[in-house]
């Protein structure tokens, strides 16, 4: 328990409207410039939010930008009428930025010219100060003793004329932020994890863009159940399809065809349009329409050769799954188990997540394939060569280099 939680769960506040009144949405430049003046002119960090549609359109673009800093209020900006908003960027250059788990935000920020220098995630520090709920409403609830209306999280925010209410709550999601911010800071310094914070922040802003993963059909939902690759190549076609007509629409492809549709209709093979249509998941108007759509993309898989087949699956330099080791390679299974016991109780020590002390699959590597000779240098050497920052270096090498010096497991019986 930190020393920002008390022991019995506090009386809310219901924080209905914004101080100030919610603001109408800023849709012309005009508007936009008498804003950035005020901003240049505020003082103090900066609290910045973004909504996006997801679920709704294939785009990840924000749809409604909003900031609040001292000075200058609250604004509330449409970046589809004004998609440049390198001006507000350039009125921040330098100031402070706070925002709630800001790597789901900083790519669509970036799209409209939005990119911070400076920054502070406030469901980051909750992490690293030991709260177990850091989702903004639990936290804001925790910390200010204020109960946020969350009711339109997973709105489609594309919808024009934007309701009130939703107007209303975008409003709020900035309207605590920074006193959240401080409160959240003074933990993280009580605590001695100020440094532990600011390294991780710095991290989050020198993540790179996201890569193009290969072969993103394989994430479909269920494909796990397909076992041959001709099965794989229908799941392909179609999801490639599906995939060319989300983007053509800017529509979130499960609302075109769900990701259990494309694996029932390539465990089935259907031979004809008919038989692809009695798929109960097949069975909406929009499937009807297009119908014809989904069966050339079965056809297509059906008409290639063995060798375009995809393969059952990609080559990898990554462990096998953990859940395999015990029995391929005991000594690895024997060194993760010690290093996840180590690890556990650190985490219980430091009230920081394991997830935040190191990434598991940096872990699982490690188990895997340790450096020669693992001591405490090398295994630090390890961790840094895989994105660890030096504080949880200078946290784990150690104790990890411990749990890796492990004796061989007896061999047992052919």
């Amino acid at each position: 328990m930190t020393s920002l939680e008390p022991s019995a769960a506090p009386e809310l506040t219901r924080l209905l409207v914004p101080g100030d009144g919610t603001p109408h949405p800023i849709i012309h430049p005009a508007e936009l410039a008498r804003y950035v003046d005020r901003l240049a002119a505020g003082t103090g960090p900066a609290a910045i939010d973004a909504e996006r549609a997801s679920g709704y359109r294939y785009s990840q673009r924000a749809y409604l930008v909003q900031i609040r800093r001292a000075g200058a209020g609250t604004a509330l900006i449409d970046p589809i009428e004004l998609p440049d908003l390198s001006s507000v960027g350039k009125a921040l250059d330098g100031v402070e930025w706070v925002l709630h788990a800001a790597s789901q935000d900083l790519a669509c920020l970036a799209e409209v010219g939005l990119r911070p220098t400076t920054l502070f995630d406030t469901e980051l520090a909750g992490r690293l100060a030991g709260f177990e709920r850091v989702g903004l409403g639990a936290i804001v609830a925790r910390i200010l003793g204020l109960e946020l209306e969350k009711g339109h999280s997973a709105a489609d925010w594309s919808t024009r004329p934007l309701p009130g209410d939703w107007l209303t709550y975008a409003a709020l999601d900035v309207e605590v932020l920074i006193e959240l911010r401080d409160a959240l800071d003074a933990e993280l310094v009580a605590q001695g994890k100020r440094e532990w914070a600011a390294q991780e922040f710095a991290a989050v802003l020198d993540a790179p863009a996201a890569l193009t993963r290969i072969d993103p059909w394989r994430r479909t939902s269920g494909i796990h159940r397909l076992r041959s690759r001709q099965q794989l190549a229908a799941v392909r076609e179609l999801w490639l399809a599906r995939d060319l007509i989300a983007q053509r629409r800017d529509i979130a492809p499960g609302r075109i065809l769900p990701d259990a549709a494309i694996v029932a209709a390539a465990t089935i093979d259907p031979k004809t349009t008919a038989e692809l249509l009695k798929l109960r998941v097949f069975g909406g108007r929009a499937n009807r329409r297009l119908v014809d759509t989904w069966f050339a993309a079965l056809d297509q898989a059906r008409s290639l050769p063995t060798a375009e087949l995809p393969p059952i699956s990609l080559p990898t330099d990554a462990p096998p799954p953990a859940s395999r080791w015990q029995d391929r390679e005991p000594a690895a299974a024997a060194r993760l188990a010690a290093a996840r016991a180590a690890l556990a109780q650190l985490s219980a020590d430091v009230r920081v997540p394991v997830e935040n002390l190191l990434l598991p699959d940096l872990v699982r590597r490690l188990a895997w394939a340790p450096p020669v000779p693992h001591d405490e240098a090398a295994v630090a050497a390890f961790l840094a060569a895989g994105g660890a920052r030096p504080w949880q270096i200078d946290l784990t090498a150690g104790l990890l280099s411990a749990a890796l010096d492990l004796p061989d497991p007896p061999v047992t019986g052919q």
